[in-house]
């Protein structure tokens, strides 16, 4: 497979690795670094009912994020894929037209997805 595909100006598939990779490594320092911050906080059950939803809130958005990103790598990969076995055969990805209009349309879907998350 070709890291260097190019899924959209300036942004390749060997960068959506990255940033999934990162993504994952700087969410795990988040969630320590909060729960450090949080557990002083919490002197009763009552502050527990408090501060644990809203951690859960946090942790759940991130998890979202993530898996976006992991839905969206998993379509380029099998877009490249099938790029790479076409150009064995010599047809157009190696797909019909309906597949393709399909994955494409998924890419899209999982883009908006983040997209419209992120401003959230």
């Amino acid at each position: 497979m070709n890291s260097e595909f190019e899924l959209f100006n300036g942004t390749t598939f060997s960068d959506l690795m990255k940033d999934i990779y990162h993504n994952s490594k700087k969410k795990d320092r988040q969630i320590t670094t909060l729960i450090q911050e949080l557990r002083p906080l919490i002197k009763n059950i009552g502050d527990a009912t408090i501060i644990a939803p809203i951690m859960k809130e946090y942790l759940d958005v991130q998890v979202k994020n993530d898996d976006h990103l992991v839905k969206l790598a998993a379509i380029v990969q099998r877009l490249v894929s099938t790029s790479s076995k076409a150009s064995d055969v010599g047809d157009d990805f190696g797909m019909t037209e309906l597949e393709r209009e399909r994955l494409m349309q998924a890419a899209e879907e999982e883009l908006a997805q983040i997209q419209k998350e992120n401003e959230e």
